[in-house]
């Protein structure tokens, strides 16, 4: 029986199973289709879409699957919150696998009035307000979504019936002062941000769409966002938690349905 080894970047050329370091995952784990999500218990939830389940790993925050959806090889993968986060899983997914495509489908803040709770907005490029994405390129370095990916996922969200709009979007570092949130105690420096964003057309806030869109060209992946509006940051509204799994739900099936559509993208061009 092979043994598996741990590896942080390079894996070995020996007969031993080289497992990454924090997602635990070896060469052949992974599919070329990929879906990531923040929550990990949301990609536990995924796996009840496939057909079958070929491989299933958590480490830390980190959960991967791996499947079937209806034919299509498919991994799911939490990765958590945060840029930081989005960071190790590229990396490491990058490590045992080659010529990925990836969708992040998650959750977002919109900033304008006429993007209500429940809409989906898929983002053709990020502003990079986060700081993980410089340690690999210059500050004017632009994260844009794959055009197939975009496409893709408009494709499907008009499938589903599902509001969509399709815009830049503003990757934060954190959560609250990060993002212009004042609470007791940690009044935000900025607390004009969201305004003046909008106000330059970006159409919502999240937490790793940068960091995955500019690792993503680095390497030469296809990739792109989908995310679902939790909160309306002009009304002060967030979405009631009783209806946002099935929100949730309905991003999982554009992001899934756009890799459908990118893989037919890869039929016809061979």
């Amino acid at each position: 029986m092979k043994t598996r080894t741990r590896v942080s970047a390079t894996l070995p050329t020996s007969g031993a199973r080289a497992a990454v370091y924090h997602l635990d995952i070896s060469p052949g784990d992974v599919n070329p289709f990929v879906i990531l999500v923040g929550n990990p218990e949301r990609a536990r939830r995924m796996a009840s879409l496939l057909d079958r389940v070929d491989v299933e790993r958590a480490h830390r925050e980190f959960v991967t699957i791996s499947g079937r959806h209806d034919g299509l090889p498919v991994t799911f993968c939490g990765t958590g919150i945060g840029c930081d986060n989005t960071e190790i899983a590229l990396i490491e997914l990058a490590q045992v696998a080659d010529n990925l495509t990836l969708i992040r489908a998650g959750t977002c803040g919109a900033l304008h009035e006429a993007i209500d709770l429940g809409d989906l907005v898929v983002t053709s490029g990020a502003m990079r307000l986060e700081n993980t994405s410089l340690a690999y390129v210059d500050p004017g370095y632009p994260a844009v979504s794959h055009h197939e990916v975009v496409g893709a996922l408009v494709q499907a969200a008009a499938r589903e019936k599902a509001p969509c709009h399709v815009g830049i979007t503003a990757t934060a570092s954190g959560f609250y002062g990060a993002q212009g949130r004042s609470v007791p105690g940690f009044p935000a420096k900025d607390p004009e941000l969201p305004a003046r964003l909008a106000a330059q057309g970006v159409l919502n806030f999240e937490m790793e769409a940068s960091t995955l869109l500019t690792l993503a060209s680095l390497r030469g992946f296809r990739a792109g966002v989908v995310c679902t509006v939790f909160a309306s940051r002009t009304r002060d509204r967030f979405m009631p938690e009783e209806e946002r799994r099935s929100a949730e739900d309905r991003c999982i099936r554009v992001a899934l349905g756009g890799l459908h559509a990118l893989a037919a993208v890869n039929r016809r061009s061979k």
